[in-house]
């Protein structure tokens, strides 16, 4: 079910981000569900063993820097490969990489799924609590 909601979301963001930037070009929300899916999978499998090759050679110190940049990779390859989605530059896909896991991280935290998007996001929730309790 995690995966279910994690692609809407995915796919919620990806259709937002291309009505804000000019350089993301999405056809429909069924195009961002598709590209959302396709992202994951080429993630899971290509970028998971890039992600390791990084990591080796920095020591696992700026894992999260190099999740981002090979999810950025990630999504550029599947622009490659859908003709209804078009990201014109590397750094509208770091953009898309950021906001997609910050976003999926919060609905996590949100439906008390996973324990890590909690760890993830305590700072924040810790601001917010002091800010508006």
């Amino acid at each position: 079910m995690d995966f279910i909601i994690n692609l809407l979301v995915s796919a919620a963001v990806i259709l937002i981000l291309s009505y804000a930037m000019s350089s993301v070009h999405v056809k429909s929300f069924g195009t961002a569900l598709w590209v959302a899916f396709l992202i994951a999978i080429v993630n899971a499998t290509l970028g998971w063993i890039i992600r390791g090759v990084f990591n080796l050679v920095t020591f696992f110190l700026l894992e999260a820097i190099i999740s981002l940049i090979v999810t950025a990779l990630m999504i550029k390859l599947v622009d490659k490969l859908v003709s209804n989605f078009k990201v014109d530059g590397f750094l509208p896909a770091v953009i898309i990489a950021l906001v997609t896991a910050l976003a999926v991280a919060a609905v996590g935290w949100l439906t008390g799924g996973n324990d890590e998007y909690s760890l993830m996001l305590e700072p924040i929730h810790n601001l917010t609590r002091q800010y508006f309790a």
